[in-house]
């Protein structure tokens, strides 16, 4: 799996959680996963999560630290649980660093008060995943935590050992899958 820090601000809103926006953009081609920084302001026309929008819920923060992951001939269903196994390792890159952070489902709690936002969607030839954290709590709609409470200023160099912890667990199933010999009865 490919990995990218995108060195410049991106305004998300949603239509970055497309088919092949990575490779359109970086040129990053196959499964992947980029991260940025940049504001958050997801409209409810952009929602993806029918919840949220059946609850009137857009998304905002002044600064998000932004992860994208676009997996080709992955079923929605795998995509959850890659999206999961995605925020359990944000979660251990954050105690390794000695954070103790709370994650229920696919959301990230620092006391009491919700890190992350995330949502894992099918397109018509891939499935994707947009993860992102505050940086900046300020603004935000709801009682929200940010990395800088929890001592996390380097965002980039977090940023690249989520991704690179991600990238070596996704190819470690891989060859999980690959090594084992079939049975028969």
């Amino acid at each position: 799996m490919q990995t990218l820090f995108i060195e410049k601000e991106i305004k998300y809103t949603g239509a970055q959680l497309k088919p092949h926006w990575i490779y359109r953009n970086f040129n990053i081609l196959g499964d992947c996963i980029v991260s940025f920084t940049g504001e958050v302001d997801v409209k409810i026309s952009q929602m993806v999560d029918i919840e949220d929008v059946i609850n009137d819920d857009s998304i905002y923060s002044k600064k998000m630290l932004n992860f994208i992951i676009e997996c080709f001939s992955t079923p929605l269903k795998e995509m959850v649980v890659i999206q999961r196994l995605f925020i359990s390792i944000i979660k251990e890159t954050l105690e390794k660093r000695g954070k103790k952070v709370l994650r229920k489902g696919d959301d990230l709690y620092f006391d009491n008060r919700k890190l992350s936002v995330s949502i894992a969607t099918k397109s018509i030839t891939s499935s994707l995943i947009h993860t992102a954290l505050n940086i900046i709590k300020e603004g935000a709609l709801i009682e929200a935590a940010d990395l800088s409470e929890l001592g996390i200023y380097d965002i980039k160099g977090f940023s690249i050992d989520v991704m690179d912890s991600f990238a070596s667990e996704i190819e470690s199933m891989k060859n999980a899958v690959c090594k084992v010999r079939g049975v028969v009865e």
